[in-house]
């Protein structure tokens, strides 16, 4: 009744007023630990008074809503986590819309309100709905709240909020944090989730680790093939990071921010630039002068030796329904055409087509918009193609200087006879459904023509596709006015006679498809999904194999299955063929004499491992969807002594940061390694190191082998593995849970051992290392150099907590492609500035033209964490 009373005193005193009214009441009634919730009005909480309704939306007053377990949540490990006496936590519920324009202002002309102006975040949970927990006052968290109602609320790019309720944070919980914050040395750490069209290493005087002590042991190594973590667009970059003086960061794209949401650089002690070895860093060399050093012979195969991320992304225009489901159809065309284990395929919007830095990270880009392509845009893939991009024009507007796109009403949407002729001269006649646009020559002169072309079977002879190499590094385009992105189907032409037309060529327009894909430097040759295998557990020791199977029969349950939010182990003494495996039920083979792989041998790995903990034993598949989850029903149980490690040889749901796709075919070390650190350690108060150890691990795993340091494998920030600093062939993934006074870590790497293709592998630049200086190294295999690389990192993690970042800083700093670098903030046009060290937090310290040192933050674009810098307000 109370409540009630209050409702009607506040809107006879505010009348419509929503921003004071909203106020107001969460000033009155916050005392009483009632929940506040914005949020649609057909999902209202039960029982929940509305005290506003706008638009479709409302905002009530209901019970108390609470939340006492923040063992689900990613803690952004903000220091100090505590909420202040006079602020309120919330919830954010989001969903995410791919490359929609989010908010616009509104007809009042009241601006934009930014969400991460207002409030701080403390933790997330990834899922649908995106959750996010921070803490405002009253005044933000009622102007969010408002904003939220006149849909003037805008979150991240692509992240769309549904519903902001208050929360109540039990004291348990809030003392739990408060004992993090009161560590000196706990860092604020903190990230914004926002997606963009996936991308998520870094890191004394500690000497030769791994060094002669560490030498490859066992058979002569076998080839396999590899392949690094494909980017979204994304693509690479990755994390949110600790800060000091209160400073913080809400990075600008999911695909990067969920890799890090645990994992974020926190606590890089800063090193001065007398201390920062030099490093060969060639300012002036082209990209072709690096492909020509490196161009392999491999065996007549198509390789990747631009240097970009194995991305192809999709330009649709406007986020339309109708654009949505237009890159569907054409991304499920383009995907039964090239091998999908040496591509990621994304949208790409025209926010992050203009802002991100998507060009460097791109092997083709497809056109397949109906709509004008605006001219700022029509800059940037013009600009692209005078870099040596690809482009393939799908029934788009879009053209080049030469030719001109020209309306011819009588072909449209009609099935025609195309004659197309490929690059060997040969000819492919097919039917194909026609847009209504043929090519003709126009304004700007006149362009030389590529070997691709087709014309149709008319009197005109009339253009629909045509080849257009541009610029001297390479570029060209195949534009087509043909619809060879759909499908014969009864939707797309209503006669007979025209569907059956257009299914018999339906082999032909792949035919097609494929020989253009090929002539724009892709690779088509089509493999089948490997089938799933069935999970080995395997010990490195064989004292360890006794108290492990007495731990396992007592947690396991009456049917031998031990179970988590992810999926169900079930361990059998023997494998038959009519055990279904499914991605969420996976059989695991206890029977150890029965193991025999030709893709990971046992004992080479024993003997390349030594370690006292880490890596003991090993969870082993052919195929698994991903190593990231076959630890989860494990890792929090079985006695940190007996430390787990997952072993892939292929994955088919691979994961890479947020929601990037990671490409792991065979050849590529692919692993999950599980790593209990205490919290009140030098590392538990600095946990986002950890994937700069275990990027660093990768790197001295190779060069610590006497006569292998001069191999140019390095480490680029935040967390890739690179080879000099020009192509990527591996990446780190670091997911953290802290359960009491401990955390429990997986540490997902996948890098590029024997497979020469999407990029590049360790074995190819051991093979250049062996011509250019005539040795003979050996080359690697994936199952010792795992082993080596666990092995590194124990030792790394304990010289790190032995004497915190300054012991292994100066190896970090040796092995890092980012010396005397130079980078622009902001953007292209932005003030050049020089790279120098890392702050206390990780991020980059950057030398400006007056000689001042500054820290600098991403922008969260998920394409080059180098790119478009910013420095961070202070706070």
């Amino acid at each position: 009744m109370l409540i009630t009373l209050c409702y009607l005193y506040l809107w006879a005193r505010w009348g419509r007023r929503p921003a004071a009214l909203v106020r107001a009441t969460v000033q009155r009634l916050r005392a009483s630990r009632c929940s506040f919730t914005f949020c649609g009005a057909a999902v209202q909480p039960r029982g929940a008074r509305v005290c506003l309704s706008r638009g479709g939306r409302v905002f009530c007053v209901g019970e108390s809503e609470s939340i006492d377990d923040l063992n689900k949540w990613a803690l952004f490990l903000v220091s100090p986590f505590i909420l202040e006496a006079e602020h309120i936590a919330f919830v954010t519920e989001s969903i995410w819309v791919q490359g929609e324009t989010l908010q616009r202002p509104s007809a009042s002309s009241e601006s934009i309100v930014k969400w991460s102006d207002c409030c701080l975040p403390l933790a997330c949970r990834p899922g649908d709905p995106y959750q996010l927990i921070a803490e405002a006052s009253v005044d933000n968290f009622s102007k969010l709240g408002v904003a939220f109602m006149e849909d003037r609320l805008q979150m991240a790019d692509g992240l769309v909020p549904q519903k902001i309720v208050s929360v109540q944070l039990q004291d348990s919980t809030l003392k739990a944090l408060k004992d993090q914050a009161s560590n000196k040395q706990a860092q604020i750490l903190q990230q914004n989730p926002e997606p963009s069209v996936e991308s998520k290493p870094e890191p004394d005087v500690m000497e030769d680790v791994g060094g002669d002590d560490l030498k490859v042991l066992g058979a002569q190594p076998t080839e396999g093939k590899d392949g690094p973590s494909g980017r979204e667009p994304a693509g690479e970059g990755d994390v949110g990071v600790g800060s000091i003086e209160h400073r913080h960061l809400h990075l600008s794209s999911c695909h990067e921010c969920l890799e890090l949401e645990n994992s974020t650089i926190e606590s890089v002690k800063f090193a001065s630039a007398e201390k920062i070895p030099d490093l060969p860093y060639d300012h002036n060399g082209t990209l072709e002068d690096v492909a020509d050093d490196i161009c392999l012979e491999r065996e007549g195969r198509r390789v990747n030796i631009t240097g970009r991320a194995p991305n192809i992304l999709f330009y649709m225009g406007s986020a339309s329904q109708e654009s949505l489901g237009r890159f569907q159809e054409v991304r499920s065309v383009l995907a039964d055409c090239v091998d999908t284990e040496s591509y990621t395929l994304y949208r790409l919007s025209r926010e992050s087509a203009l802002r991100d830095p998507w060009s460097d990270n791109c092997l083709l880009l497809v056109i397949a918009t109906r709509e004008a392509i605006p001219e700022d845009l029509s800059q940037k893939f013009v600009a692209y193609l005078s870099q040596g991009g690809k482009v393939l024009g799908l029934c788009s507007p879009f053209t080049l200087a030469g030719f001109q796109v020209t309306s011819k009403s009588v072909l449209r949407e009609t099935v025609q006879n195309l004659v197309f002729s490929k690059a060997d001269q040969t000819h492919v006649k097919l039917s194909v459904l026609s847009s209504g646009y043929v090519y003709e020559e126009g304004p700007g002169g006149q362009l030389s023509l590529g070997k691709l072309q087709g014309h149709l079977e008319n009197e005109d002879k009339d253009r629909l596709i045509v080849q257009v190499p541009f610029g001297p590094r390479g570029g060209e385009a195949v534009l087509c006015q043909a619809h060879l992105e759909l499908p014969p189907s009864s939707s797309v032409v209503q006669a007979q006679a025209d569907f059956n037309l257009l299914k018999s060529s339906n082999t032909r327009r792949y035919e097609v498809l494929r020989e253009i894909l090929t002539t724009l430097g892709l690779n088509c040759d089509l493999k089948r999904a490997p089938a799933l295998t069935p999970l080995y557990l395997l010990p490195a020791a064989e004292e360890i194999w006794d108290p492990l199977m007495q731990w396992l029969g007592k947690h396991v349950d009456p049917e031998g299955v031990i179970k988590s939010s992810k999926l169900s182990l079930k361990f059998l003494s023997s494998y038959t063929p009519n055990i279904e495996i499914t991605p969420s039920a996976l059989p695991v083979v206890t029977d150890v004499e029965s193991f025999l792989s030709d893709n990971f041998n046992l004992e080479i790995y024993r003997q390349n491992l030594q370690t006292k903990r880490l890596g003991k034993v090993v969870l082993f598949a052919e195929v698994t969807p991903t190593t990231m989850n076959l630890l989860d029903g494990l890792m929090f149980e079985i006695p940190q002594e007996m430390g787990l490690i997952a072993i892939a040889v292929r994955q088919t749901q691979g994961k890479g940061r947020g929601s990037n796709a990671w490409l792991s075919p065979m050849g590529c070390a692919v692993s999950t390694l599980l790593v209990s650190i205490p919290l009140r350690s030098q590392l538990g108060q600095r946990i986002p190191f950890v994937q700069h150890l275990m990027s660093l691990a990768v790197v001295e795993a190779v060069r610590s082998i006497p006569e292998y340091q001069d191999i140019n494998l390095r480490v680029k920030w935040p967390n890739d593995i690179y080879y000099s600093d020009f192509m990527k062939l591996g990446g780190v993934l670091v997911n953290s849970t802290l359960l009491g006074e401990t955390f429990y870590i997986l540490i997902g790497c996948g890098f590029n051992v024997s497979n020469s293709n999407p990029t590049i592998c360790i074995n190819d630049l051991v093979t250049e290392y062996n011509k250019q200086h005539r040795a003979e190294l050996k080359p690697f295999r994936t199952d010792d150099l795992i082993a080596r690389t666990v092995t590194v990192l124990e030792k790394l993690i304990d010289t790190f907590q032995d004497k915190g970042p300054n012991g292994i800083l100066p190896l970090y700093y040796k092995y890092w492609v980012h010396s005397g670098q130079r980078v622009r903030l902001g953007g292209l046009e932005g003030p050049e500035v020089w790279i120098v060290g890392l702050d206390d937090s990780g991020f980059l310290q950057v030398q400006q033209e007056d000689g001042e040192i500054v820290t600098v933050h991403p922008d969260g674009n998920s394409f080059d964490m180098l790119r478009n810098l910013i420095i961070p307000k202070q706070q």
